[in-house]
C-alpha cells in the first residue's frame, strides 16, 4: 500500500514558493527522497502543504529520514506538523 507524508508550514511567503518552484523544476528531488510524486500547496498567505508520495513502506522511511535531516533553510517556512498516511483512495485524470 502506497503512503503519504503530510507537512505543514507556517511563515511561507509566495516569493519563497516560487523560488522552491523554480528549484524543483530545475534540480527535481533529491536522490535519498524516493517520491513518486510531489504536491505542494499554498493558501495565498502564509501557510503551506506538502503532500509526497511514496510506493513503500521502506520508501517512506527512506525519504521521512532524508527530509527530517534537512536544514531549515531548504524548507518552505516553519514546519508545524509532519504526518504518515497511508493512501486508501486516489484518482487523476
Amino acid at each position: 500500500m502506497a503512503h503519504a507524508r503530510v507537512v505543514e508550514f507556517e511563515g511561507v511567503s509566495k516569493e519563497r514558493m516560487d523560488e522552491m518552484n523554480s528549484e524543483m523544476e530545475a534540480g527535481g528531488r533529491p536522490d535519498d527522497v524516493p517520491a513518486t510524486e510531489i504536491i505542494v500547496l499554498h493558501d495565498g498567505g502564509d501557510k503551506s502543504l506538502v503532500i509526497l508520495f511514496f510506493d513503500s513502506e521502506e520508501d517512506y522511511a527512506r525519504g521521512d529520514a532524508a527530509l527530517d535531516a534537512m536544514p531549515a533553510g531548504d524548507t518552505p517556512g516553519r514546519r508545524t506538523s509532519v504526518r504518515k498516511y497511508q493512501v486508501a483512495a486516489r484518482m487523476s485524470e
